[in-house]
């Protein structure tokens, strides 16, 4: 299948086009940059492989979690391409994506993903790969630290399984880091649009695609609770 990708949801910002044959990207560490990169990123994209938006199969993005911002402008994009181009819409774990990266680069079988999502919690999923696919084996979540750490110990003592880390929450929480073996090294900090193909075509395969009114990002987190101010009620 011919599909364009993109994410935004975390301090990177990325865009890959997969013609059937080769794989073009961009991928950039940019935070708060998001909005004004994006675009050229896919305008670049489609001219290496030179190609138009009508020459394609299928949109994929960045669905969360991530941040609010972030995932706000993935959606808004996906959606004003998929109204020009009429194309169906795949979103896509944004953990997903960090999983199936991890994957490719370690031969290990359980992917722990783990995002910063400020506030005292992270994003948190574990993968384990299955006949070539990365399978959730504990459910996509927000979560405090202590929490994510629980499960993860929880599930490697009970299926005597290493784990390889993905993402930022485990340098931002000692809690987390706490599990890291001292050579072990993260290598995927944040979700790539390249990794998103692979998820997209499945999510096409199976039905679980939407036309442009019906894409809606996720966001895990359904309330946020703010400190007042003292004297303000």
């Amino acid at each position: 299948m011919k599909i364009l990708a993109i994410d935004t949801a975390t301090e990177a910002c990325s865009v890959a086009l997969n013609n059937g044959t080769e794989q073009f990207q961009e991928f950039e560490i940019c935070p708060q940059q998001h909005s004004q990169r994006l675009l050229p990123m896919v305008d670049s994209v489609l001219k290496q492989a030179k190609m138009s938006l009508s020459d394609l199969d299928l949109l994929a993005f960045g669905r969360g979690p991530g941040s609010f911002t972030g995932v706000r402008i993935a959606t808004g994009m996906i959606q004003g391409l998929a109204l020009g181009t009429g194309l169906k819409v795949a979103g896509v774990s944004t953990l997903a994506a960090m999983a199936v990266e991890a994957a490719s680069i370690s031969q290990n079988t359980l992917i722990a993903c783990a995002t910063d999502a400020r506030m005292g919690e992270v994003y948190f999923a574990v993968y384990q790969v299955k006949e070539g696919s990365c399978q959730q084996v504990i459910e996509e979540q927000v979560c405090p630290p202590d929490v994510a750490a629980r499960l993860l110990t929880d599930y490697v003592n009970q299926h005597a399984y290493t784990f390889v880390p993905a993402g930022t929450g485990w340098q931002a929480y000692e809690e987390l880091g706490a599990l890291l073996p001292s050579d072990n090294e993260i290598t995927v900090l944040y979700p790539n649009a390249a990794f998103m193909m692979d998820l997209a075509s499945s999510l096409y395969a199976s039905g679980e695609v939407k036309v442009a009114a019906e894409v809606a990002p996720v966001y895990l987190r359904d309330k946020v609770t703010w400190k007042k101010l003292p004297g303000r009620e």
